[in-house]
């Protein structure tokens, strides 16, 4: 693992962050921060009639890599529903805790493979994913 923990790649995703107002009539709002490095990340969802996401708002105020992380789930939450969310979620926290050996089933988290070893920032790139899912769960109840 002699890949740069901030490499162009990752920083190019933490600059094209989709979505990046927050919704006027979410169906649920959610926020993540990391105690470790005060990143914060503010989801809201609105949900359509089969329990999907159509449409998201995310206030995003992290560190390169929850910036990047919050790039990629917001480049493909439309369409998921809180079940899908929630396994891209405990995907994510399995792989970064070594329980899991290859990345989340969600596009482009390999890109997170340099950050393994440093323990001390995965809280930042589970924010969104943790957001999104407790969002879309919380919108899911009604």
């Amino acid at each position: 693992m002699n890949a740069p923990l901030y490499n162009t790649d990752i920083l190019r995703l933490a600059a094209s962050i989709p979505f990046d107002e927050r919704l006027t009539a979410p169906d649920a709002t959610a926020e993540k921060r990391s105690p470790v490095c005060g990143s914060r990340v503010t989801i809201d969802v609105a949900l359509d009639e089969e329990g999907h996401v159509a449409a998201v708002g995310m206030l995003v105020r992290a560190c390169a890599l929850g910036q990047a992380s919050s790039s990629l789930m917001g480049a493909h939450v439309i369409g998921r529903s809180a079940a899908d969310l929630a396994e891209a979620r405990d995907q994510l926290t399995a792989w970064l805790a070594g329980e899991r050996d290859t990345p989340p089933d969600w596009p482009g988290m390999e890109i997170f493979t340099p950050a393994l070893p440093h323990r001390g920032r995965h809280a930042s790139i589970r924010l969104a994913f943790e957001a999104a899912a407790e969002a879309a769960e919380q919108a899911g109840r009604g």
